[in-house]
């Protein structure tokens, strides 16, 4: 197992990372939520943050994705450094993210949630097939597609967040905890959508608290600590640390 992280073990030969966390710092006020964590996503890899709470999962999506600054470090999205990028650029270059919470608006209806994701892009008959991808994932909510979104079922909510992610088109998905506050069986249907969209083409980066089900689909996954990575490794390689099964898994 690749105890050094920075050195991005899991890499696929002949590929460049579609993204790459470089030494990288945030910090909020004195407090240092990431203290230089580097990473690499490669394209069609879902790759699993776990850790515990206040570990920084959550602080790293929202770097990416620029909703928090980031004090030093680098973020690359195929080449091209998004530090500094506005949040709504960072969206448009192809970072798509559902926050933990979903953030969904629920005073507008399903329909009026999925066209806001759309307002960057100028391909309208794409759009159109991209409502349709969506409703043929989620035909629950094809059927409420006038319904207010604060009106839905915790599921049906995740999966409106989840939804209107794939409607900006992006090429990495950032998910942040999308079995939260799920039944077990939600749980399992929210995880096989999640290897469907990978099975699409686009690249998931995947914050779960749920460290079963995260490393039952990731590829390759990185164990926060404290704001620093700790230890990363296949999920083969992490079910078999008996740290992780300890901290995680809840095996002794």
């Amino acid at each position: 197992m690749d105890t050094n992280p920075a050195l991005a073990a899991g890499r696929p030969a002949g590929k460049d990372p579609i993204l790459a966390v470089r030494d990288l710092h945030v910090a909020y006020g004195s407090i240092k939520a990431l203290r230089g964590i580097s990473f690499e996503v490669y394209p069609g890899q879902i790759v699993t943050l776990i850790g515990a709470n206040g570990a920084g999962k959550s602080t790293t999506l929202r770097a990416i994705s620029g909703i928090v600054p980031v004090a030093s470090g680098d973020i690359v999205l195929e080449g091209r450094s998004l530090v500094r990028v506005p949040p709504d650029r960072i969206t448009g270059l192809g970072i798509a993210h559902v926050p933990e919470g979903r953030g969904i608006f629920g005073n507008l209806t399903v329909q009026e949630n999925l066209k806001l994701a759309t307002f960057l892009r100028r391909d309208r008959d794409e759009i159109a097939k991209d409502y349709e991808r969506v409703f043929a994932l989620f035909p629950r909510l094809k059927e409420r597609q006038k319904q207010l979104a604060g009106t839905l079922s915790g599921g049906e909510q995740q999966m409106l967040a989840v939804a209107r992610a794939l409607m900006t088109r992006g090429r990495v998905m950032l998910l942040d905890e999308p079995s939260m506050g799920l039944s077990p069986i939600l749980v399992e249907e929210i995880f096989e959508v999640i290897k469907t969209i990978r099975a699409g083409g686009t690249t998931v980066l995947l914050v779960e608290q749920n460290a079963h089900m995260a490393l039952k689909v990731a590829d390759y996954c990185y164990v926060l600590e404290t704001g620093t990575l700790a230890m990363s490794g296949t999920p083969a390689e992490l079910q078999g640390d008996q740290r992780v099964k300890k901290a995680y898994l809840g095996v002794a």
